[in-house]
């Protein structure tokens, strides 16, 4: 029998417990936020029906979706009319083409998927659990989602996401208060950001202005792309989905635009004069600015009118953030759906949100070397053990310290004093408490910090004292 080499999938990984402190720190980072500004956790399940999922992100997001296999015999009552069969042992593979659309072919096997984003399943949880919840509803939810994305640095299969919404009001005040709790975490995490926003109302003004307001998701799909791939291959892909050369010649100085804030907003009033979606997003546009102005953010934020956020059920502003000192995609972003629970039942709910980045946030922090070093200190001491007496005696202590909230652990046996101390060192354990007879009949601890080599003799409550003050 041969050895199977050990893999994972591509786009996902393993977490070292170095890895894992390093996220735990981030998630609670981000969980303390979002709680001292009044949200609550949910959670909702890894998969949903694919009828909750589809069509909610766009064609592009569609394609991109994890589809599970129905359990059991999932070929069952296949229209045989419909595929040609080239292998009754396997009807899988002896599927040689199918006569009929692909799409509905899935439907036939697979009724669940793995979740795209937490925003869409959010809004069924809403429709679902309407009757138990206080409005406006303020909830945030920190769990891994899934894409058929092609994987590449800073962009996973499986990844976190940190959301915090809130639904059942229509007001500013909510989008003022996402980007102060931006502005608080990345202060606290110490990265510097810029925050961008813009409104879908101005982009579907936008439209109707260079005369393709039918064309409004193909053009927000291909603005989104202008960072990737810039502007000449944006222009590219419009023509290739039928926008006329005369809208795509009208739109390239608005992309281009340059100035001030209230700048950009004159050159859009006069774009959008026969538009009225547009100068509704102009209003909440500067009503979002005079807000913000008022406030004392530590980090950079601004208008981008060639921000665009390519899924569907954005309906007002939109927000996303870039490190300032890496380069990196969005590292959190979201924006206002005025209807998304409309789709499962309850129209006329707006709701707006963001979703934090944690992965990417891992990296950019990484290559900035922003972590803590004491993180890494998941136990801060470590006790030698130098035989069956003194282990008994240290127990106790060990014990003791544990109560007190200390992380700490025991060698199991006694190897010799260097081996003990290396697995301290290699664990970054800080201090090791050497207890021998002359300790037992003291009642003191010999406590030595290992990066110094410092050794002083402290009675237990001194010890968990100073562990405390630390």
């Amino acid at each position: 029998m041969s050895v199977q080499k050990p893999s994972i999938p591509k786009g996902t990984r393993d977490f070292t417990p170095t890895e894992m402190v390093r996220r735990n720190f981030i998630f609670n980072t981000v969980r303390s936020v979002f709680e001292i500004f009044g949200y609550l956790p949910i959670e909702t399940p890894a998969m949903e029906n694919l009828s909750t999922l589809m069509g909610k992100y766009g064609e592009e997001g569609d394609k991109l979706l994890f589809k599970i296999l129905n359990s059991g015999n999932y070929l069952e009552g296949i229209p045989d009319s419909g595929y040609q069969m080239t292998d009754d042992s396997n009807p899988v593979s002896g599927i040689r083409h199918l006569k009929s659309d692909i799409g509905a072919f899935t439907r036939h096997i697979s009724e669940k998927g793995l979740r795209y984003d937490l925003t869409v399943p959010f809004a069924r949880f809403v429709v679902q659990h309407q009757n138990e919840l206080v409005f406006p509803f303020k909830r945030y939810q920190i769990q891994p989602v899934w894409r058929a994305d092609r994987p590449q640095k800073g962009r996973y299969r499986e990844f976190f996401q940190c959301d915090v919404d809130v639904i059942g009001s229509p007001s500013l005040l909510y989008e003022v208060e996402l980007i102060q709790i931006i502005d608080e975490v990345f202060s606290r995490l110490g990265i510097q950001t810029t925050t961008l926003f813009n409104n879908r109302k101005i982009l579907a003004g936008i439209a109707e202005a260079i005369g393709a307001p039918e064309k409004m998701n193909e053009i927000t799909v291909a603005i989104d792309k202008l960072d990737k791939i810039g502007l000449e291959k944006v222009c590219l892909e419009l023509k290739e989905k039928d926008l006329h050369d005369s809208a795509i010649s009208a739109l390239q100085p608005v992309l281009l635009m340059e100035g001030s804030i209230n700048d950009k907003i004159l050159v859009l009033e006069d774009l959008f004069k026969l538009s009225e979606t547009g100068m509704k997003g102009i209003v909440e546009l500067k009503h979002l600015v005079s807000l913000l102005k008022d406030l004392d953010l530590r980090n950079k934020w601004t208008f981008d009118v060639r921000l665009a956020r390519g899924l569907n059920y954005y309906t007002g502003t939109i927000i996303e953030v870039k490190a300032n000192e890496v380069a990196m995609g969005s590292i959190c972003g979201g924006g206002r759906y005025d209807d998304l629970t409309g789709i499962f039942g309850l129209p006329g709910v707006s709701g707006v949100g963001i979703s934090f980045g944690a992965d990417r946030i891992y990296d950019v922090m990484n290559e900035l070397n922003l972590f803590p070093e004491t993180i890494q200190h998941t136990t801060r001491v470590l006790f030698v053990n130098f035989g069956p007496e003194e282990e008994r005696f240290a127990l106790k202590l060990l014990n003791e310290i544990r109560h007190e909230g200390i992380p700490a652990e025991i060698y199991p046996d006694s190897s010799k004093l260097k081996k003990q101390l290396e697995y301290a060192s290699r664990k970054q354990i800080p201090l090791a408490v050497l207890i021998g007879k002359d300790e037992m009949e003291s009642g003191l601890l010999t406590v030595k910090d290992l990066a110094s080599g410092v050794q002083s003799r402290l009675s237990t409550e001194e010890f968990i004292r100073s562990l405390k003050n630390i």
